[in-house]
């Protein structure tokens, strides 16, 4: 990873021009700027800094540096971090990266001394260093986001049990459900991601520091100290592949990707939810927009946000990708384009994560147009067909039978439950009068009493052990959801 003066840059002796020594010409101007990352990896800098004090303490330790070296460097690198915390700090692109502004900024402030803090170290197991810790923490904020969405989700599926709805297969109505049932799908959904997130942040948390360029190095380190030092389980095992594969950040956002598709799928549903052919739920003003010409348009304009975005996400994984795929080993400049799509990334899902989190929490949902869509899709049809299959009627023959009466109510412009008696029992001798309380929707959904089932006390206790694992992270539901402005209403 060279870093030379631009041609057109006055050429000084120092930390800038150090790594030029092969070389007798400057590098040219625009291949500065080509190859400039500084605006992009500056948000690396407070994880460079720990890296680079936990790197030169124990350069300190093995007595590769003296003790009083190493907390001059200490000191001022954290007397930077303070300035780039502040936004005080001048980022210079001729500097190339974060890494070279702030060795170049501590050698300003400290003097050769300086210097040193590269000693059996190079920017290779350095960048590496840097991006484990910052997609470490980025993982578990993504997952306390989750949290808040979890917790949301919980609130509104407890004011929601006695709301009964469609559910659909195909966009089609089949079956009804509690809409509590349906936001607890949501949820399920989301807390695999979070899992997903978490097990990434699991299995990058190996330290590459040490490692070096490629070769590790003749330094008598310790890189059990300097791992322990930044909160990784272990050191990496071998110095090549510390340096050279960047698996963890394709798996951290492969799970955000997952994630970004699972809030796309709920956005799309509150986007049909609030149209006036499903009118099941209106936004609020907080997270829709008007129109530019037609006063009385109340769009969903943030969750249609959410459904493009996805693709962004998507599209950063496939960077990831193909970034790597072709790369021998160890490192490669190429590898420098990793950041740009891992940030994005975790930022489009945390943002989208934000904005449903607070359109859900301050919807309101309509539950007598729901219950009406029930009337309508015979979705009592598969009740008809169970309750015969329950007088021992072969399923596959019931479920023509049923099929039948579908397309004579269809004919006669009737729902299920007001075919007569003779007319039942003109497609199948089995009826009687008891099947008329099977068509009933709330007994036909309290029928499915299933571990995993619409039946109340199922969608309770589900609701119940969602609230328990949030609990169990030390989380307070309510008042998570209360922030998001969530009640357990309808």
């Amino acid at each position: 990873m060279p870093c030379r003066m631009a041609k057109d840059e006055q050429s000084t002796k120092g930390t800038d021009t150090a790594w030029g020594g092969r070389f007798s010409e400057a590098l040219d101007a625009v291949a500065l700027r080509y190859s400039a990352s500084v605006d992009v990896d500056k948000r690396l800098a407070p994880q460079d800094v720990r890296g680079s004090i936990a790197h030169v303490r124990m350069l300190a330790a093995r007595g590769i540096v003296g003790e009083d070296e190493a907390e001059a460097i200490a000191s001022g690198l954290e007397a930077i971090a303070g300035e780039i915390a502040a936004g005080d700090f001048a980022w210079d692109a001729a500097k190339e990266d974060v890494h070279m502004n702030v060795e170049s900024a501590l050698t300003e402030r400290v003097g050769a001394v300086g210097g040193k803090l590269h000693t059996a170290r190079s920017r290779n197991d350095q960048v590496a260093t840097d991006m484990r810790l910052w997609t470490r923490e980025a993982c578990h904020a993504t997952a306390e986001r989750v949290d808040r969405f979890l917790a949301v989700l919980a609130v509104r599926a407890a004011g929601t049990v006695d709301v009964l709805m469609p559910g659909y297969t195909h966009l089609q109505r089949a079956q009804p459900v509690r809409l509590a049932h349906h936001l607890l799908a949501w949820s399920e959904m989301l807390d695999r991601d979070r899992g997903r997130l978490l097990d990434a942040a699991n299995r990058l948390n190996e330290s590459p520091l040490g490692c070096a360029a490629l070769a590790s190095t003749t330094f008598p380190l310790d890189r059990d100290r300097t791992a322990s030092a930044l909160g990784f389980a272990r050191p990496m095992r071998n110095s090549l592949d510390a340096v050279a594969d960047r698996d963890f950040l394709v798996e951290a956002v492969a799970a955000l990707a997952n994630c970004a598709v699972h809030l796309s799928r709920i956005a799309e549903e509150l986007v049909l939810w609030s149209s006036q052919e499903f009118g099941f739920v209106t936004m609020s003003d907080a997270f829709t927009t008007g129109s530019s010409i037609m006063p009385q348009k109340k769009n969903p304009d943030m969750a249609e946000l959410a459904r493009g975005k996805t693709g962004r996400v998507v599209g950063d994984l496939v960077n990831l990708l193909v970034m790597l795929k072709g790369l021998p080993l160890a490192y490669n400049r190429d590898m420098q384009e990793d950041k740009a799509p891992v940030f994005d990334a975790f930022d489009t899902v945390d943002d989208t994560l934000d904005v449903l989190t607070g359109a859900i929490a301050t919807a309101t949902f309509h539950p007598a147009r729901m219950k009406a869509a029930l009337r309508e899709g015979f979705l009592d049809a598969t009740e008809l067909a169970d309750w015969l299959a329950s007088k021992g009627v072969p399923f596959r023959e019931a479920h023509h039978v049923v099929g039948r009466l579908v397309g004579r109510a269809v004919a006669e412009g009737k729902v299920l439950s007001e075919l007569s008696l003779e007319t039942l029992r003109a497609e199948h001798e089995a009826f009687d009068e008891s099947v008329y309380g099977a068509l009933d929707m709330e007994t036909a959904v309290e029928r499915r009493d299933l571990p995993g089932g619409p039946a109340r006390r199922r969608v309770e206790a589900a609701i119940a052990e969602l609230r328990g694992r949030l609990e169990g992270r030390e989380l307070d539901v309510d008042a998570l959801a209360g922030e998001a402005g969530a009640e357990a209403r309808p």
